[in-house]
Parts: C-alpha cells; structure tokens; sequence
C-alpha cells in the first residue's frame, strides 16, 4: 500500500494548491481539474478493488422478472487495473505511509502534541459527544471544558428557516464556532465536526443541500464508479460548511427482511458487491474532503435486533463471518479506510455477551484484518449499552478494549470522568488512552495537511447525479420492461403528504393526470407493509413487494425529487429500469430485473 499513499500524496502536491485552509473542502469530480480526480479514482480503485471487473449494467443481461425468471447477484462494474511494479526509492522517514491515510510525519507531529497534554486533554481527545437542541454555545463551552475532540451534528442541531429548509449560512456559523472550541487550549489541528448523511432515511441534513435516494440504490445499479462518484458529490456539499468526518458508508451486509436496522442502507445483500461499492464511496467522500467512516464491524446487516433498542447477538461462526460481513471490511482496509466503526453487536464467535464495540477480542480481529486507523465506537447512548454500562462506564471499558474514539456518551462529562478515573485508579494503562489519543490527533493533522481549498459545491448542485442514480438503480421486479405501464389518468396511495406531491410533480412533467380514475399506484413507505393496488413501489427496501398482489412491482430505493422522475418515467413507457435486484426478495432471486 506504500506505493498508493506516496502517489496520493505526490498528487497532492503538485495537483493542488499547497496551503491548507480552515473547514476547506475538496471539490466534487464535477469541478475538480479531470487529470486529478481521474488520477486519484485510479490511484484508489487499485487499493481497494476485491473482485474482477464485470459488465455494467448497460451489458448485462438478466433475465427479465416478466418471464418470472430470476437472476444472480451482479458484482457491480469496476474501474480497476493492475498497477505496473513500482521501481521509486523507499521514501524518505518522515513521508512513509502509515497505510491508513496519514505520513509518518504526522505520526510525529501528533506523538509530540499528545505527550505535552495533561490527563484531562487527553481523555477530552478520545470522545465525541452529541448535544440537543440549538444551544451551540453551550456545547462549545462544554468542549473546551473537557477538551474534546468535537462534535456530532443530529437533525436537532441543524438550524433552520422559516419555510422548512436548512439555514445553510447559520449552519456553516454553528460548526465554526465548535471547531474553535475544539482548537482550544492551543491544539493545532481541527476538530472532529461529524454527522450521519448517508443518503435515504439516514439524512441529518437536509435541503437545500442534495437529498439523495438509499445506498441501496447503488446495489441496484451496479457501478462503484457511480458509488464513488456520489460519495464525492455528498462530501463536497458537507466539507464546505465544516463538516470534517462523515459516519458513512454502512459496508454491512443486509440479510434481508429479517434484519431490521440496516435494510436499505445496504448496498447489498452479496459480500463481494457490498465490499466493492462501499470502498468506492468511501474513496469518492474522501475525495470531496470528508473523512469516511466504515461501519458497523463485525457486520450488523445479518442479526435480528436493532442495536438502538438492545443489544443483538450474532451467532453466525467465525468462518462464516470471514466470508461474508468481514469482507466489506477487508475492503476497505486495503483501500486505506482512516476510521472503522465498530457496532454493539454480541458475536459469539469473539465474545459472547459483549458489545462488539466494548469487546478486546472484537478488536483483535479488526486489528488482525491489518487495520491501522482509527477504530471509533457506535453511539455509546444507543439501547445495547447505555442501560448495561451507567455512569460513563463504556468510555473507560471500550478504550481498555481497544478504541480510539468514543462516539456519542449519553453523558459527556460523566464519560470524561471516567475516563480519568480508570487511569488514576490503574483500571486503565495510561499507554493505552495516550495510544488513542494520539491516533486521532494523527488523523486530524493529517486530514488538515492534505484538505487543500477547492471552489465549494453549491448546496443542491448534486441533484442531478443523484436523479441519475435513481434512473439507473429503478427495477422492475414483476410487470412490463418496455412499454407503458400507466396512461392518462393514474391515481396514488400511501406514503407521505410530500411523497405524493413529488409524484404528482413528476406525473405532469410524464403527461400523465393524477386523479379519480385510472391504475392505482401504491407507495410504500419504510416499514409500511405489503399493499394492495395495480402497481406497487418500494420507496425503501424491497421487501414489501414480496406480499403485494399488485401485477406490476418496483423498487425505487428513494424517496427524492429525482427518483420520482425516474419512476414516472419508467410507468409512462418513456424510459427502461435498467436496476437490478441486489437482495431477494420473496421469490424473487437477487439479480431479477428487466434486460
């Protein structure tokens, strides 16, 4: 991997401007210079590409469900290549790859802050902490007072105008004055400014910034090239307004309808496929300037408990989750991934009753995929931990354990306390913290050594790619593959007040009259059940679609603006679906979809 980081970092310098900038951001491939993103997709799809080059999905060729035929799960099309032997001299100490991101040289920078820094700074350093409501200036206090890392960012905090949008101006304010506060006591390096935005349901901002459909869709549409593109046009919309670390892409493997937590935020139900396409986003976020964060290791798609509620308990054997929820992880290790998160998720084959996210053997066998990051815990607030460990009593427990950054305590100074505690009364090696400490310090410098300013993306300028993702994810399960589905007069149930007035902006725009009369269109919503009517549309996982008795289903994977075109498109007979099933659904095998 020595080889990736030197070219990166070579691109770096002589591609882009050479002075960093506070909250700067890394434009989208759409406005940065084409020889330099092309070379860095390039640079990163040799790291982190797992499987073979496969046809995209203008190429292949399953069978259509109309003949109720099924298919096999697609691995999405690549932009791979071997690269040539590399004949450069060892590089000089202080730039040699750390394989994770990061030089040496930031290594050393954050080993020399880290040892000037009290007890208290340090356990500050290792924890990122959420807050509620719009009292910014309160959480910034409390950063400085515990010295901490930064901040997460929920729906909650984001703050908003009086028709309902984002207040993008006011935002950009909210994460300026927590990335002073968490440069405070003289640190150097920004802070940690985090949210959950990984499209789909899980979306902590929203418009004007672009609303983007479900990972899934990337499933369905079959191409990393795409996958890697959207995670640059999601980022370079985030990076501008001081967001530094993003908790996506979820790399986890979806079961199916049993699992009841990552469904569609799956990019799909095939290992191979879900290692490709969540490596490529990763690589295309890091690319728009927000650092990645690969989650839940060891794999949440295939357990039958939501980890918000409780804690769930993976049976499956060590092989078995070597070849199947690992490898999306192993992917992205050798692509280089700066953060994996780790979930609560009890897995007998490591640890029986312990959160994976406060589990020594957990972290072992991250450390053992050849890891070198910075591994970062769920939401210690979550159900699965926060009732089994009171008072702050997870921070000091998954450090010992081996993390480095403590997600979301439900009580920040009550985990710093803790913290603290276990280091003056033994129960925690100091090593170990100052261990931690330091590898997220070395991630900060080095994020802010190598983000250099680019023009920012406008909020909303990703709308188009992400129509066309949804043109291109859009699957016919059952029905017609050409031709009109609908004509004239169509009438529309269930989902939202919004869903049904998208459909309504996009029926006109097809020629087609929303009324009285005419097919039915059912829309199901996230946790909606099978329906009844002439054509049913999963706007969210798939799997309703197995119950519903309508003669035309489709999975849409989306809720946006632009997958509504793509559907009414799709209805009207003025376009194809070109998406395929990336999970079964019912009868119907992964694969199935029009030709």
């Amino acid at each position: 991997m020595a080889w990736l980081y030197r070219a990166r970092e070579s691109l770096h310098k002589t591609s882009r401007p050479t002075s960093p900038q506070k909250h700067s951001g890394i434009a989208s491939a759409r406005t940065a210079p084409a020889a330099s993103a092309a070379a860095l997709a390039a640079l990163f799809a040799m790291a982190s590409c797992t499987v073979p080059p496969s046809p995209g999905p203008e190429q292949r060729t399953t069978t259509a469900p109309a003949a109720s035929a099924s298919g096999s799960p697609t691995v999405p099309q690549t932009d791979a290549s071997s690269p040539a032997p590399s004949t450069a001299k060892p590089a000089p100490r202080e730039t040699a790859a750390l394989g994770w991101g990061p030089q040496q040289r930031d290594a050393d920078a954050a080993a020399a802050a880290v040892a000037k820094m009290t007890l208290e700074e340090k356990a500050g350093q290792v924890l990122l902490p959420f807050y509620t409501g719009l009292d910014h200036e309160a959480q910034a206090a409390t950063i400085e007072r515990l010295h901490l890392a930064g901040s997460m960012i929920m729906a909650d905090n984001v703050p908003g105008t009086a028709t309902g949008l984002v207040d993008v101006p006011a935002l950009a304010g909210v994460t300026r004055r927590l990335d002073k506060a968490a440069r405070s006591g003289g640190r150097t390096w920004s802070g940690l400014i985090g949210v959950d935005q990984e499209g789909g349901a899980v979306s902590r901002v929203g418009a004007p910034l672009t609303r983007w459909p479900t990972p899934m869709s990337y499933g369905a549409a079959g191409s990393v090239p795409l996958a890697a593109e959207a995670g640059t046009g999601l980022a370079a919309e985030l990076a501008p307004l001081g967001f530094t670390v993003d908790f996506a892409p979820a790399a986890d493997v979806t079961m199916g309808p049993a699992d009841p937590t990552i469904g569609a935020r799956s990019m799909s139900a095939d290992a191979r496929a879900a290692a490709s396409l969540s490596a490529g986003f990763a690589r295309g976020m890091l690319a728009g300037g927000v650092l990645p964060t690969v989650k839940h290791f060891p794999g949440h798609g295939s357990v039958t408990t939501d980890s918000h509620k409780g804690l769930p308990v993976q049976n499956a054997s060590l092989a078995q989750l070597k070849a199947r929820d690992w490898k999306p992880f192993q992917s992205a290790v050798k692509a280089g991934a700066p953060m994996i998160m780790t979930g609560h998720i009890a897995a007998r084959a490591l640890d029986p009753g312990v959160p994976a996210s406060l589990s020594k053997a957990t972290y072992r066998a991250l450390r053992g995929l050849g890891f070198k990051g910075v591994a970062v815990t769920d939401g210690l607030n979550m159900g699965a931990v926060a009732g089994r460990y009171p008072l702050g009593s997870a921070a000091p427990a998954a450090l010992a354990a081996g993390a480095d950054l403590l997600l979301m305590p439900a009580d920040a100074a009550a985990a710093h306390a803790a913290v603290v505690r276990a280091v003056t009364e033994g129960k925690l090696p100091p090593a170990r913290l100052e261990d931690a400490a330091r590898r997220v310090v070395t991630m900060m410098i080095w994020r802010g050594r190598t983000a250099q300013p680019k023009p920012a993306a406008a909020p909303g300028s990703g709308e188009a790619l992400s129509a066309k993702i949804s043109a291109r994810a859009i699957t016919v399960v059952a029905g017609l593959c050409k031709g009109a589905s609908v004509r004239g007069n169509v009438r529309v149930e269930g989902g939202t007040p919004v869903d049904r007035a998208r459909f309504a902006a996009a029926a006109k725009e097809a020629g087609i009259t929303l009324g009285t009369t005419g097919p039915l269109v059912s829309l199901i919503s996230y946790g909606a059940g099978p329906t009844k009517g002439d054509v049913a549309v999963a706007l969210d996982a798939p799997w309703p679609l197995a119950q519903s008795v309508a003669p035309t289903k489709i999975a849409l994977y989306g809720r946006t603006p632009g997958a509504y075109k793509a559907l009414l498109a799709v209805l009207a007979g003025k376009a194809t679906a070109p998406g395929k099933l990336p999970a079964a659904v019912g009868p119907y095998r992964p694969g199935t979809g029009c030709r």
